[in-house]
């Protein structure tokens, strides 16, 4: 069928081309024909493409926060222990304007020795492929423990050793110790999330958990093993009333000037103008600061508590 069509179309078409065309017929092939596809005036074209290193490096960092966000990982202990002894420069950026890599600042080494030895403590936790991260998990929580406990004991030592009570060293050297890792992991969590909601509630969960998981553990615990034992357990409440009706407050003084910060000529919890930013940072650092010195002067009794 197809090859009679042709033989037919074909037929055709050398019987019109034989034949002298009629006046209308010559029109309607000269229009037809003005539809043909043609060669203009410039049957040739150069294209050159060159690589736009600020589109790169752009496009580079929401890739790399994407995937950081998304894949977070490891997949071998020697990528895990060739990445706690390599030096690398700091920053959410690896390459400059030019799209070479930048090399590690003096500062760089610096930090890298003096946290060498934590570097390499936690390569010693099996990378996240393993067990679908549950070993990981798990290794990881009990050596952040343990290190909590040396942390634990060693400021008690030190405050016995100089003479602070246990509530001062309590919300002075133990607090700022163990809350450390969490500033370090808030910030990460700035810079790679789009917002803010990441790295703030990555300290409030800390502290929830530290307060409901952890107290409240370490004392079901006890009373557990004095009621086996036919006892009471009575803890004495000392400074907390004082000192959570102290946080209270500067929490609410806090969180009241987050929901300022979203007002849009600052931008946003995290970031902004650089005035806003110092007068932010400022403020949180002077309400730390009070909250440690209202603290100690209530549990030497120079202030009555409640």
């Amino acid at each position: 069928m197809k090859r009679g069509i042709s033989a037919l179309l074909l037929n055709q078409a050398v019987e019109l081309a034989e034949r002298k065309l009629s006046v209308e017929e010559e029109e309607a092939k000269r229009v037809a024909e003005m539809g043909k596809p043609i060669l203009g005036e410039h049957p040739k074209l150069e294209v050159i493409i060159e690589e736009s290193y600020e589109f790169k490096s752009t496009v580079d960092k929401l890739i790399k926060k994407t995937n950081l966000a998304l894949v977070v990982g490891t997949h071998s202990w020697r990528d895990q222990f060739m990445e706690a002894i390599t030096v690398s420069a700091a920053g959410d950026e690896d390459e400059d304007e030019s799209g070479e890599e930048r090399l590690p600042s003096c500062f760089d080494y610096v930090m890298h020795f003096l946290t060498v030895f934590w570097k390499v403590l936690f390569a010693c936790v099996p990378p996240t492929e393993y067990m679908n991260g549950w070993a990981c998990f798990v290794i990881s929580i009990l050596i952040i423990g343990i290190l909590t406990a040396i942390i634990g004991d060693l400021a008690s030592h030190f405050g016995c050793t100089i003479g602070l009570k246990d509530s001062v060293t309590a919300v002075v050297f133990v607090a700022f110790g163990t809350s450390v890792p969490d500033t370090f992991a808030s910030k990460v969590a700035a810079t790679q999330d789009v917002y803010a909601d990441a790295s703030i509630g990555n300290v409030t969960g800390s502290n929830a958990v530290n307060v409901f998981l952890g107290i409240g553990i370490a004392w079901s615990v006890a009373a557990i093993y004095w009621a086996s034992q036919g006892q009471e357990f009575h803890v004495q409440a000392g400074t907390l009333a004082f000192s959570v009706t102290l946080f209270t407050i500067f929490a609410f003084v806090c969180i009241s000037v987050l929901l300022y910060r979203r007002r849009p000529s600052i931008g946003g919890e995290l970031g902004g103008p650089r005035g806003c930013r110092l007068a932010t940072t400022l403020l949180f650092v002077t309400l730390w600061l009070l909250y440690i010195l209202f603290a100690t002067l209530e549990a030497y009794c120079y202030i009555k508590g409640f």
